[in-house]
């Protein structure tokens, strides 16, 4: 990065969001120190102006963000973090210093289908051991696809039955799976929606 810090005095302002839920979580500075331990502990770490050192957030409420992309702005002078906040961010105990709430049980249905896309996409990026999803994915996308086949039926099976409680649950597990394949596959929701929008135009 060829980050520009002497425009603002050694220190750049850092846009934190959730990679997840997209939501804006807090604002904070960097100087290259911080940014330099950012890096290599993939935990925020900000420039406190007040007390002049640099800080990890969540080193005293053991909330920490951890870093999932950084990006740069066009005039290299400000950063965009996209983390996975473990915990509330504001130090009011806020989800964010914004007063805004981050749950995604407030997500409308088809963002929270999006967050489930990123929820999956991230466990194939980052591992998490135990991880149910991550099984699937050290199956390879033979076994994935074969999960599939195997839902499919299973919502089948229930569609001839009248519990729709069970159908629910089974149409629920045939969404997540091929939300796995299509990560699997390195394919996004929004490119299949686009082939429904098509098709929907003739």
């Amino acid at each position: 990065m060829g980050l520009d810090f002497e425009k603002g005095n050694g220190l750049v302002p850092v846009i934190v969001q959730d990679a997840i839920t997209q939501r804006v979580l807090m604002l904070g500075y960097m100087n290259e120190e911080a940014l330099t331990v950012t890096k290599e502990r993939g935990l925020v770490t900000f420039y406190s102006r007040s007390r002049e050192r640099l800080w990890t957030k969540g080193e005293e409420s053991g909330n920490y963000l951890t870093v999932r992309e950084i990006i740069e702005d066009c005039d290299k002078d400000t950063l965009l973090i996209k983390v996975l906040p473990s915990g509330p961010v504001c130090h009011t105990g806020k989800d964010t210093c914004f007063n805004e709430d981050n749950d995604p049980a407030l997500l409308s249905n088809i963002e929270f289908l999006a967050y489930l896309e990123e929820i999956v996409i991230d466990r194939r990026e980052h591992p998490i051991e135990g991880s149910y999803t991550n099984h699937l994915f050290s199956r390879g996308t033979s076994k994935i696809a074969q999960k599939v086949g195997e839902e499919a039926v299973e919502l089948v099976i229930e569609a001839m039955s009248d519990n729709k409680s069970l159908f629910l649950g089974e149409a629920a597990d045939l969404i997540y799976h091929v939300l796995v394949l299509f990560a699997q596959k390195n394919i996004k929701l929004s490119e299949v929606v686009e082939v429904l929008k098509k098709r929907h135009s003739r």
